[in-house]
């Protein structure tokens, strides 16, 4: 049996049985032009992406210098943080803790590769005003909140782009950046304002369980349990395991939610997104880590892995069946 599925097995929150087990589209005839570019749309302009500023650019950053007015706290989830408005009356949610720095980094290469993403922003120091009291606050994640009304969750296994070549990617880069924590809660569908009118969304939201190793929810697992924002377990852990006809075994001890996600992957899919994100530039790569705040070591580390992983799905065109492709 298979290690995500062991892992599947033994974890208590995890159901393992009904629709966690099955993969369909929520469309008949899939998905319409109008929900797929709300998913995903080909980044022709690739190689001119901001990586460092991310969607919505330069406009669409908090200024560090500002002082942030507090709206509420959140205390859900495995990282607290709060609700605030800057001085120019924008909202932002701001996140604290371990998944600030991955969750910055895998959102602007979710984004790079034409996912949908909301524009975010690691701020690395900033003020809090709480009843008119200013307060130095550490390292978080900002995501702009104007614009995006949320209009409720979307899940792995039942959506409208399931069987889709653009779907398939996107269960592969979550392999790639080792995003183990693949729940419908971290999965939001948006109402977006842009260009004067009203999109829909389907974005994933929280992708703080990334950049380490892939394992399960709950620190009782022990070894079993995944890691976040640690490049040394992200150096070690391997990416394709072997290719059987056009089916690719990846090594992936996530998805404890949706176990049979990973068994959906084949050749295609990852050659989908591999040549995507071979599109990009040394320096495009880099500014993903230094918008995270990331240093120039580590930084070099993760892209180094990444490029790898690009470079071993690339390799499938071309590789015999069942022949194991471990790059270290």
């Amino acid at each position: 049996m298979r290690t995500w599925l062991i892992v599947a097995a033994i974890a208590l929150p995890v159901p393992v049985t009904g629709c966690a087990l099955h993969m369909h589209s929520t469309v008949t005839s899939g998905p319409t032009a109008a929900q797929l570019a709300g998913f995903w749309t080909e980044p022709v302009d690739l190689a001119q992406r901001d990586l460092f500023h991310g969607p919505g650019g330069v406009q669409d950053q908090p200024d560090p210098r500002d002082r942030f007015e507090f709206i509420s706290e959140d205390t859900s989830g495995a990282s607290r943080g709060f609700d605030v408005r800057d001085s120019r009356g924008r909202e932002w949610s701001a996140k604290f803790g371990i998944e600030a720095q991955p969750e910055i980094a895998a959102s602007r290469i979710l984004w790079a590769a034409g996912f949908r993403q909301l524009p975010t922003c690691y701020v690395p120091n900033w003020t809090l005003v709480r009843d008119g009291v200013p307060a130095r606050q550490p390292a978080a994640r900002f995501r702009l909140k104007d614009r995006a009304k949320s209009a409720g969750p979307w899940a792995w296994n039942a959506n409208p782009f399931v069987g889709t070549e653009e779907f398939g990617g996107l269960v592969v880069l979550m392999v790639i950046i080792n995003n183990w924590d693949l729940k419908t809660s971290n999965n939001m569908v948006y109402d977006v304002q842009t260009g004067g009118r009203t999109e829909q969304w389907f974005v994933v939201k929280d992708l703080g369980a990334s950049l380490g190793k892939t394992g399960a929810t709950g620190a009782f697992l022990g070894r079993l349990h995944g890691t976040k924002n640690d490049v040394d377990d992200y150096e070690r852990e391997p990416f394709i395991e072997s290719v059987h006809g056009d089916r690719v075994m990846v090594h992936f001890n996530g998805a404890v939610y949706v176990p049979v996600l990973p068994g959906t992957i084949r050749v295609s899919h990852v050659r989908w997104i591999c040549q995507r994100l071979d599109r990009l530039s040394d320096r495009q790569w880099h500014d993903v880590f230094r918008a995270a705040g990331y240093s120039g070591d580590v930084g070099d580390r993760y892209v180094r892995r990444l490029k790898q992983k690009v470079a071993d799905g690339l390799r499938l065109s071309t590789a015999p069946a069942t022949e194991i492709l471990l790059s270290r």
